[in-house]
């Protein structure tokens, strides 16, 4: 049997100013992200915040797999990542849609076309 993640499978801790370090090692498909990993949840513009805060419970889990990935510059795969993470915690639609298109666009504009 596979086990599934969950989020309880995210074990974090707030620190100051948006950021968050991980608490316990979260492993997920082939990649094990380290106790004392530091994100800073979602890279959302400050306008948005209100639909869509970087520290977003229901998001969070995403935002640490895809940004430990970029710090690997696994960008590809960060992406892929998010998605398919977000379809298996069922994040809300809307949400998951939103940000593929805003990390992919960006990564498109940045890393010319990965």
């Amino acid at each position: 049997m596979i086990n599934k993640i969950k989020y309880s499978d995210f074990k974090i801790h707030p620190l100051k100013q948006h950021k968050y370090v991980v608490l316990e090692e979260i492993k997920y498909k082939d990649i094990v992200i380290p106790v004392g990993f530091r994100t800073n949840g979602g890279n959302i513009p400050r306008i948005f915040w209100s639909i869509l805060p970087p520290n977003d419970s229901e998001m969070l889990p995403l935002y640490i797999v895809h940004d430990y990935l970029c710090d690997k510059e696994e960008y590809k795969k960060a992406d892929e990542y998010l998605e398919n993470l977000g379809k298996e915690l069922w994040v809300t639609p809307w949400k998951l849609k939103v940000v593929l298109w805003a990390v992919k666009s960006y990564h498109k504009i940045k890393y010319k076309g990965i």
